[in-house]
C-alpha cells in the first residue's frame, strides 16, 4: 500500500511538474529594432538576438538584450553607439522585468489575436524605469507571436549626447519589439 501511495504521488509531482513547465514560453532569438528620426539623421539599429521568457501561468515576462549586438547600416554608427552612448563595456545588457497585467484575459491557449498590456521595469545603461506599454500577442498553433512598438526618451536613462550632434539623434527612440515564443519543453 505504502508503495502505491508513493508511486501515485511521484505520478501526480510529475504530471504538476510537466504542468508548470508548458505555462513557460521562451525565445532566444526574438528581435527589437530601434529608430531615431532627428532633424539631420535617420538612425536605425536591429538586433535579432534576444533572449525573452513568458509565464503564461502568472503573466511573468522578462528580456534581455545584449547591447553589442545591435546592426547599424553604417560602422560608425555602431561604434559610437557602444562606446559613447551606452557605454556596452559598463552596461553590456537591457533588461525588461515585468508583467503582463491582463493576462488573465488572454487564452494563451486558443489561437486568436490578443491585446496584452505591460507593465515592469525597464534597464538600459544601467538606469531603472518603470514602464507601462501596450502590445499584442497572436497565438497560433501553441506557439505565441508578441509584438509591441513604444517610446524611451533618451534623457530618462542618463544616456548623454553631445552638444555636435544634438540635433542627430531623436530625444525620444522608437523601440519595436517583435517575439515568438515556443513552449519551454517543445
Amino acid at each position: 500500500m505504502k508503495n502505491t501511495i508513493k508511486i501515485l504521488s511521484l505520478a501526480i509531482l510529475t504530471l504538476l511538474a510537466g504542468e508548470l513547465l508548458a505555462q513557460k514560453y521562451i525565445t532566444k532569438n526574438g528581435k527589437i529594432d530601434f529608430y531615431s528620426d532627428a532633424p539631420t539623421e535617420k538612425i536605425e539599429a536591429f538586433n535579432n538576438q534576444v533572449n525573452c521568457a513568458l509565464d503564461i501561468g502568472t503573466g511573468n515576462f522578462i528580456f534581455k538584450v545584449l547591447m553589442k549586438s545591435f546592426q547599424f547600416e553604417k560602422a560608425l554608427m555602431q561604434e559610437h553607439f557602444n562606446e559613447n552612448y551606452v557605454e556596452s563595456h559598463k552596461f553590456p545588457n537591457a533588461t525588461f522585468v515585468g508583467k503582463v497585467s491582463n493576462a488573465s484575459a488572454i487564452d494563451f491557449t486558443k489561437n486568436g489575436t490578443y491585446d496584452a498590456q505591460i507593465q515592469g521595469d525597464l534597464t538600459i545603461h544601467g538606469v531603472t524605469q518603470t514602464i507601462s506599454e501596450k502590445g499584442s500577442f497572436e497565438v497560433k498553433d501553441g506557439a505565441i507571436h508578441g509584438k509591441s512598438t513604444f517610446y524611451v526618451a533618451v534623457a530618462d536613462y542618463d544616456i548623454k549626447i553631445p552638444q555636435t550632434v544634438i540635433t542627430n539623434i531623436a530625444k525620444e527612440i522608437q523601440i519595436n519589439v517583435d517575439i515568438l515564443l515556443e513552449p519551454l519543453n517543445k
